[in-house]
């Protein structure tokens, strides 16, 4: 017989950290992490076990806890994940937290618009219209199945976001924004840190070189998409910050800037539209 008390034994002899074993116990028992605090010497069925055991053994082999509850909490919303996106992370919220803060200074009689390149599952868009119900606010994405999640992430947040499939700003023609913000992926190839993240999606993760193809891309072709003043706000790597605000130089962005994360890491870089035109 194994009891609740016996099965968070196991997860701690496979590796896997107390709070993941909880609640991935309780989703496998149907139940609340309080209830299985509570009454660790309940007795797993057949069929508990079997799925309490499965999914065990996917966790200790690296995968996401996302992907195994099939949700992740950001910046206030329970988002779907699967293998089809990346799981948003913390560090994110600091780029839909600036986004809005530039949303903020804009003229509260005509509403705003803002282009999410790369949405995924949809995190940073969905957050920003929660914070920014005016707002217009368009999500694009390469990836057909990502962007099946994002909309139903929509539908399940009650958010009005477009969604459009291409990559980049092929995406969106000729339209303009007055801020475009992006995770895009940025990890170099040959990067350790891969290995660990192996179960989402590598596309999402890394362009290959020295990470920053998708920011070369993103910057060049802002400036023909953003209007006058219009800001761009991009996540990007700890050690990529200096790099990010030369590409923005270079794409003739004034007032860069890089903000860091809790970690007190530069984890975001963004810069306003310079010119007229």
């Amino acid at each position: 017989m194994t009891t609740v008390r016996a099965a968070l034994a196991e997860a701690r002899a496979c590796g896997v950290a107390l709070l993941d074993a909880q609640l991935l116990l309780a989703r496998a028992l149907a139940t609340t992490r309080t209830a299985v605090i509570a009454h660790d010497e309940r007795a797993l069925g057949a069929d508990e076990r079997a799925r309490w055991s499965a999914w065990l053994a996917r966790r200790a082999a690296g995968e996401p806890l996302a992907y195994l509850l099939g949700e992740k909490e950001f910046h206030g919303l329970v988002l779907e994940v699967n293998a089809d996106v990346l799981v948003p992370r913390p560090e994110t919220e600091l780029v839909v937290d600036w986004t809005a803060e530039l949303l903020a200074d804009r003229s509260p009689n005509l509403p705003a618009s803002v282009v999410d390149l790369g949405t995924g599952s949809g995190a940073i868009a969905l957050a920003v219209k929660r914070l920014r119900p005016s707002a217009r606010v368009t999500a694009t994405d390469v990836s057909d199945a990502a962007l099946a999640v994002a909309r139903r992430n929509a539908v399940r947040a009650a958010l009005e976001v477009e969604f459009v499939a291409g990559s980049w700003w092929d995406a969106i023609g000729g339209r303009r924004f007055d801020v475009a913000v992006a995770n895009p992926p940025y990890v170099a190839a040959g990067d350790p840190h891969l290995a660990e993240l192996r179960h989402e999606p590598i596309a999402a993760l890394t362009p290959g070189g020295d990470g920053l193809a998708a920011v070369r891309a993103i910057a060049a072709g802002a400036p023909a998409h953003l209007r006058p003043d219009g800001w761009l706000v991009v996540e990007h790597g700890f050690d990529q910050g200096a790099a990010v605000r030369r590409l923005f130089a270079d794409s003739g962005f004034v007032a860069i800037a890089t903000r860091c994360d809790v970690a007190g890491h530069g984890r975001a870089t963004a810069g306003r539209r310079g010119g007229t035109a």
